[in-house]
């Protein structure tokens, strides 16, 4: 089967340009395109986030997934304004391709941690309705298994220090491509 990266890369790409008007870029057609699949898009500018926003699980065909996925990164990310389009030709983009989340099986945080794989598990953490997840990448900034975990807390809108019986950690992997900086 086809490498599908470069085909996500510019279907992510020509939903964000087409918001501006600008003219799409031809499109390789690759099979998997058509199947369902869950995926981040998050963008950058100078080696800063600029957005990001994705799916956990494969609900839609995975090109439609990712157009939807683009253009929310760029236009709806809570975190940041719409982009621009000044700010366009600065943005680069990847784009995740996740595998289905598995759970994991654990005794305390301490037992939750030491099962994390660090630069190779996405994680999502959940407890009643809140929830969170860090993509593998974000390893790189956060390496240490105790502060990754804090962060997600954080982000779910809970203190560093929460911790519960009924939390609910799963994991995933994701096959990841990027445009060359811009």
């Amino acid at each position: 089967m086809p490498d599908p990266g470069p085909s996500l890369l510019t279907l992510a790409r020509n939903a964000i340009a087409g918001h501006f008007g600008l003219p799409p870029r031809p499109l390789d057609d690759t099979p998997e395109l058509h199947e369902n699949g869950a995926s981040f898009v998050t963008l950058t500018q100078h080696g800063r986030l600029r957005g990001c926003i994705g799916s956990l699980e494969a609900w839609r065909p995975l090109a439609q997934d990712v157009r939807e996925n683009a253009l929310a990164a760029a236009f709806h990310d809570p975190r940041f304004e719409p982009l621009s389009a000044d700010e366009w030709p600065a943005t680069r983009v990847e784009v995740s391709l996740l595998t289905p989340a598995v759970a994991l099986s654990f005794s305390d945080e301490a037992d939750a941690l030491a099962q994390l794989r660090p630069g190779v598990d996405g994680v999502i953490f959940s407890v009643g309705n809140r929830r969170s997840t860090f993509l593998p990448q974000v390893w790189e900034q956060l390496p240490d298994p105790a502060l990754f975990m804090a962060r997600l807390k954080q982000k779910a809108g809970l203190p560093v220090e929460y911790w519960s019986p009924s939390v609910r950690l799963e994991r995933y992997a994701v096959r990841k491509w990027k445009e060359k900086q811009p």
